[in-house]
């Protein structure tokens, strides 16, 4: 079975490229994809580079060019539920984009004629999550994951997405990774470490912190490729 993971960013999958050891390189629509062996799966991983365009030009490139059968999503994300701090861990259990906006024409923000507002991600793979959580003894949290073409660095933009979305947490790539994997039926699971808070400081603590949080969400995520080899 092939196997999709991805990131945005290079330091978001640096640490997986490095637990997997020997890996090919594919370079492929303008990004590298690195192919592995590893423990019977077939392991296709990326970064898409930042933003909505170019993870979903990558999300749908494992999923049809490298025919994966499932994708992982590993990253860091800005919190905006006061519960989560630097260092967390969240499951998207559903995802919206927050900068999609046609309300002039009725619709609520989020939605476009034959879409929906959320995309639902994998319970079976959200499931599983929480059996490495218990064996890792690490906290895990779940909730929902707004994404927009923005870096949010403003209090009242990531207040108006939480309440606006329900939203726990805020990126730049899970719901267009989210709409992709769902048209084409690809199970996905989107895992984030929290590395600021959303908020006026977010540039700071966001340089401060991404390094410690992606090697935290990318070895959670390799725990979850040990569950599925042993299936």
């Amino acid at each position: 079975m092939t196997i999709a993971i991805m990131g945005a960013m290079p330091e978001e999958i640096a640490p997986i490229l490095e637990k997997v050891g020997e890996y090919k390189t594919t370079s492929y629509a303008g990004n590298n994809y690195y192919e592995a062996q590893y423990k019977g799966l077939n392991l296709v991983i990326a970064y898409s580079k930042i933003g909505k365009v170019f993870s979903t030009l990558t999300a749908a490139t494992l999923c049809e060019h490298f025919g994966a059968k499932k994708l992982l999503f590993s990253g860091v994300a800005g919190a905006i539920s006061s519960d989560l701090k630097v260092g967390d861990l969240i499951v998207a259990t559903k995802l919206a984009q927050h900068d999609l906006d046609i309300t002039a024409f009725g619709h609520p923000f989020g939605y476009v004629p034959e879409g929906a507002v959320f995309v639902e991600s994998d319970k079976e793979l959200n499931s599983l999550a929480y059996e490495v959580a218990k064996e890792m003894q690490k906290p895990l949290q779940e909730g929902v994951i707004a994404t927009g073409d923005q870096f949010v660095a403003d209090e009242a933009r990531k207040n108006w997405i939480g309440n606006t979305f329900g939203a726990d947490a805020l990126e730049m790539e899970g719901a267009s990774v989210a709409v992709v994997c769902d048209a084409l039926n690809v199970p996905f699971f989107i895992l984030r470490a929290i590395s600021d808070a959303a908020d006026m400081d977010a540039s700071f603590s966001f340089d401060e912190f991404l390094e410690t949080s992606a090697v935290q969400s990318a070895a959670f995520v390799m725990n979850m490729v040990d569950k599925l080899a042993q299936k």
